[in-house]
């Protein structure tokens, strides 16, 4: 009997896909990769709860099988897909809510609940989960604590890591363990093993359930958009506004560049691109939120000290509603817009690097030369503000790339590796939404130094075979990359 055979016996023929057209699917995500690189799993499971995914890590252990775990497959850098083959593990058939605990302001949730269903179910308790990502329609609770994403409200409420109170898992060997601290929102009790979870890629095991940290809906938002001759300048900006003691919910610095991408809706209408003063290196696109007195009395605040900065107030609401709209509610128009009408023709390929408060624009100089040296077409930089109260970046330095021309994505890979390098040369990482992949692997002594070995010795204690998303951070003993 092949572990195949077993794992039908085991969980039932309508939870394992063999044919050949149904796990085409799963070997590529949205990152760039020619036809040819589509990697499928050898077979695909469709879990319904912790013990069915319990029963096939033991079959997979047994057997010394590879276990790829993935949600909705937005990964931007192969993080889920199952290069070495083996049991690729659906999670999005594993999307219930479990609890929601109103009083305690607390949600558990299966791993392929999407952040959108979870919003969607604590709505009505006037509650929201505040981690929100672009792709929160399809982002998993799995995904985005095994990839570490960003979110449109990282300055006021940090990344997922900021609202995961506990975490159950299986491991590489079949193990249930439940990491964390249940519903207190800290502890300094034991090792923060939870914490492990971020960025792991499901390297270490496959998330579950997990138990998140909610907020009260605030009662209004307010928007908007201001241009700056320079980054730096921005950057001053909102570290004033800091220092004044303003309640900042979100915060998105872009180059000029990258404003095109986000204001689709606005060019179709008009015919034309959003008229931004040429002397405008960057915009910076800042929301307020509580209750209306507090953000009117914020906004005036801030926009009196924007004139000490050679700031200007975007004046038209269409250029700041527009990006809005693309940012937050991802109110795309399929079949016309970049986005994501590109994943058809050019693929959004992006690098993600974290650099250091005062060296943002001489990163972002250094990001337009290495595009431009390798030949690749200019979408723009993001820089989202991920850490609560605080200036702390996440980069999206992106590009399209032709998925269909091998030399293209070579060399977009290329500039992502130059990127990587670069910023840990900048004393900064090379990742701070995507994780490492399979792609910044080669270069994880790079940035971590001798510490590598004891992370080693962390995934060899959850993962001793080394089965579960082999390839990715480490390389899988005896197989090459």
């Amino acid at each position: 009997m092949t572990y195949i055979d077993e794992l039908v016996a085991v969980l039932g023929r309508e939870k394992v896909l063999t044919d050949p057209s149904e796990k085409f699917v799963y070997g590529a995500d949205w990152s760039p990769r020619t036809p040819d690189e589509f990697v499928p799993p050898d077979v695909v499971v469709l879990p319904r709860s912790t013990k069915d995914v319990q029963r096939l890590v033991k079959i997979a252990y047994a057997h010394d099988i590879p276990v790829t775990a993935g949600g909705g497959l937005t990964g931007m850098l192969g993080g889920a897909v199952p290069i070495f083959g083996g049991i690729y593990v659906d999670t999005t058939t594993m999307n219930a809510i479990v609890e929601i605990d109103p009083k305690n302001q607390t949600v558990r949730a299966q791993a392929g609940a999407t952040l959108q269903e979870v919003n969607d179910a604590v709505q009505p308790y006037d509650l929201w989960l505040p981690h929100q990502p672009e792709s929160k329609w399809v982002s998993t609770v799995g995904s985005a604590i095994a990839c570490d994403n960003d979110s449109t409200f990282g300055v006021r409420y940090g990344k997922i890591l900021n609202c995961l109170l506990s975490a159950e898992i299986v491991t590489g060997t079949g193990e249930i363990l439940e990491l964390g601290h249940r519903k207190a929102h800290f502890t300094s009790s034991g090792y923060k093993l939870k914490d492990l979870l971020a960025g792991s890629e499901g390297t270490l095991g496959i998330i579950t359930e997990a138990t998140l940290k909610l907020e009260p809906i605030p009662p209004s938002r307010r928007v908007d958009m201001l241009v700056f001759p320079r980054m730096g300048a921005a950057v001053d900006y909102l570290s004033r506004l800091l220092k004044a003691g303003l309640c900042i919910e979100a915060a998105h610095i872009n180059c000029k560049r990258r404003l095109r991408f986000y204001t689709h809706s606005y060019k179709l209408k008009h015919g034309k691109d959003p008229d931004i003063p040429q002397w405008a290196e960057a915009l910076l696109a800042i929301a307020f939120a509580g209750d209306v007195e507090v953000v009117d009395s914020h906004r005036a605040h801030a926009l009196k000290i924007a004139k000490e900065f050679e700031a200007q107030l975007v004046e038209e609401r269409e250029i700041v509603d527009s990006w809005w709209m693309s940012k937050y509610t991802l109110d795309f128009e399929p079949f016309k817009q970049t986005w994501p009408d590109s994943q058809t023709k050019k693929k959004f390929g992006a690098a993600d690097p974290g650099v250091p408060v005062g060296r943002l624009e001489e990163f972002y100089h250094k990001f337009i030369s290495v595009a431009e040296k390798h030949g690749l077409e200019i979408i723009g930089m993001n820089a989202y503000l991920a850490h609560p109260n605080s200036i702390g970046f996440s980069l999206s330095c992106a590009v399209f790339v032709n998925y269909r021309d091998k030399d293209e994505v070579r060399r977009f890979r290329e500039f992502h590796d130059e990127l990587s390098r670069l910023a840990v040369a900048f004393e900064g990482t090379m990742s701070t939404f995507m994780s490492d992949t399979y792609q910044k692997a080669p270069y994880l002594e790079l940035e971590h130094g001798a510490s590598l070995k004891y992370m080693r010795e962390v995934k060899r204690l959850f993962d001793p075979k080394g089965i579960m998303n082999p390839g990715k951070k480490f390389g899988r003993e005896g197989a090459g990359r």
